[in-house]
């Protein structure tokens, strides 16, 4: 019997409010008010109040705010790299780098 021990306790929402409030906090930091933000990224005004107030935006918008305050390198970078617990998973990615799809029960 193989045990992983997650210590990650954050939920999707914590995250999100996490990304929310980073985003906000770096807006801030720019100078910028809600209406620049837009202008610079392309996003609605009230969407980007809905995204700082109640953490909710699609990732095309959320990416597109990233990039307009200068995060595209922090983008790039996100999942770039496998992570792993154990030298079994490891060994599972160096396995699988080079394919291209997974199979599931629908492909056959």
């Amino acid at each position: 019997m193989n045990l992983i021990y997650d210590f990650d306790l954050d939920t999707p929402d914590e995250l999100l409010e996490i990304l929310a409030r980073n985003l906000h906090q770096r807006r801030l930091e720019k100078g910028l008010s809600r209406d620049a933000l837009s202008k610079l990224s392309g996003v609605p005004t009230p969407t980007i109040a809905k995204f700082e107030q109640k953490h909710t935006i699609s990732l095309a918008a959320f990416v597109s705010m990233a990039k307009a305050l200068g995060y595209s390198k922090d983008i790039k970078e996100l999942l770039s790299r496998p992570l792993y617990n154990t030298m079994e998973e490891l060994e599972t990615i160096n396995r699988n780098k080079n394919r291209k799809r997974v199979r599931n029960e629908m492909d056959q």
